[in-house]
């Protein structure tokens, strides 16, 4: 199946090669989750702050346990400072 992957900040630098604007399309085996797709490409876990699947958040505790289907979209963002 394929699903689309969007690192931002310093996490696109995990994105495969060819990745275009922080995304990339991924060939992943029916039933992966969040959480595996994101170990299969080297995103720490730990820096992985905000998570979206299809524009919904995804909270830490159901990340290894929300299975992916053909097309999803996530999207994860790296905490923040500013100021």
């Amino acid at each position: 199946m394929k699903v689309k992957m969007k690192l931002f900040a310093d996490l696109a630098s995990c994105l495969p090669t060819g990745a275009v604007k922080n995304e990339a399309q991924i060939e992943a085996p029916s039933g992966l989750t969040i959480l595996e797709l994101l170990d299969q490409h080297n995103v720490p876990r730990g820096s992985c702050h905000l998570v979206l699947l299809n524009g919904v958040f995804q909270a830490p505790g159901v990340r290894g346990e929300v299975a992916l289907v053909e097309g999803d979209v996530v999207a994860v963002w790296p905490p923040v400072a500013g100021g």
